[in-house]
């Protein structure tokens, strides 16, 4: 199997950079990454894990307060070819030479962990306790970076293929916990749960404190389009920060997810005031949202993205002067219904629905089956 790949204008050609030419002399590894890459996927041993990226329609920043969000797992993604290995992680990255190496059972902060992306799968070898090892291949066409959830695409990917056999919830809560330990940032669950529990041809409305997730249609007659504006990474950018803040909220008014803008304007300070204002109005956007979407009213659907845009702006704090003037100029192109910014923030991407062919700069990206094994 291969995939081809395709990139954002000006956006990063791979989605990981390699370890240094040193770990491949010590590894004894004289090939090109190609090479590597050219063998696996030409011996009959070789096996295949896929998980998807996702863009996040509607539902920004609630996951981790129990809200609503409507993710949908996209035809872009991680693909892993590998063959098993005793007691070690050997994996090359698709486009730059090096390997990552790493000895199973992993104990140590994966964190620590370099080349910088392998303590994702350090961190999900740990959870999942992993003593069969796999040399193998990454081959990516979602941008690091890019709010389109590389990290949890590999998360799941590498746990499919070290073993996992969960449920498609078990392996969302697993690489959850995997990115908290990698990271030290306190995601919610959406970006694991959307990639782990995606369904062909639909976006999902997960209720993230039930876990339920209910698959919704995505109309034909739409284009879905993303569009990579630049580049952020969550531990570097003040995602902790606002899940405090909410957390602050809280404590004050009890959980978000019930609340009401009547519980909201009484909250003392004005910026976790501010917080909560955006959780409690996204997390009806989602419901508006869904409903706008299943009568084909996209005229509504598109407004509502575009006004979670603006929360996302003026009450939470996480967009950019750069992704505020791409969103402009997205919604005044003609045939787009609406845009936001999508992802933690800080950078990352643009979604549109929009006519078809309204958008030419961007992916059109269309509702994709979940992480699975390939055959």
């Amino acid at each position: 199997m291969t995939r081809s790949k395709v990139g954002f204008p000006g956006s990063p050609k791979v989605l990981y950079s390699s370890s240094t030419p040193d770990s491949r002399a010590a590894l004894g590894i004289e090939r090109s990454v190609a090479e590597v890459s050219r063998y696996l996927l030409s011996v009959s041993e070789t096996l295949r894990v896929h998980a998807p990226g996702r863009v996040n329609l509607i539902g920004e920043h609630t996951d981790y307060t129990g809200g609503l969000v409507f993710p949908m797992a996209i035809n872009r993604g991680i693909t892993l070819s590998y063959t098993a290995a005793d007691g070690v992680v050997e994996l090359t990255s698709d486009g730059v030479p090096g390997v990552l190496s790493i000895s199973l059972p992993f104990d140590s902060a994966p964190n620590a962990v370099e080349p910088h992306w392998g303590s994702y799968i350090a961190a999900m070898a740990a959870e999942l306790r992993a003593t069969q090892g796999l040399r193998g291949h990454v081959l990516s066409d979602i941008p690091a970076g890019a709010g389109l959830s590389s990290s949890a695409a590999l998360e799941c990917a590498i746990g499919l293929a070290l073993g996992f056999d969960g449920t498609p919830l078990e392996l969302s809560q697993a690489a959850q916990r995997a990115e908290h330990r990698a990271t030290g940032v306190p995601t919610g669950i959406m970006d694991q749960l959307s990639i782990a529990a995606g369904v062909a041809g639909h976006a999902t409305l997960i209720d993230c404190h039930g876990l339920s997730v209910t698959p919704h249609a995505v109309p034909r007659d739409i284009d879905v389009v993303v569009r990579f504006i630049a580049h952020r990474t969550l531990e570097g950018s003040g995602y902790g920060d606002r899940v405090a803040e909410c957390k602050r909220a809280e404590d004050e008014i009890g959980p978000l997810r019930l609340a009401t803008l009547d519980d909201v304007e009484r909250i003392s300070e004005d910026i976790i005031r501010r917080r909560a204002r955006h959780v409690v109005n996204e997390n009806q956007r989602v419901h508006d949202f869904a409903a706008a979407l299943g009568i084909g009213d996209y005229v509504e659907a598109g407004r509502l993205i575009t006004e979670g845009h603006a929360s996302l702006r003026d009450d939470f704090d996480v967009s950019t002067a750069r992704m505020d003037a791409a969103v402009d100029g997205i919604v005044a192109t003609p045939g787009v219904f609406g845009a936001r910014m999508t992802g933690g923030g800080f950078g990352g991407c643009i979604v549109a629905i929009c006519q078809p062919g309204a958008l030419a700069d961007g992916w059109i990206v269309s509702p994709s089956a979940g992480a699975r094994r390939i055959d």
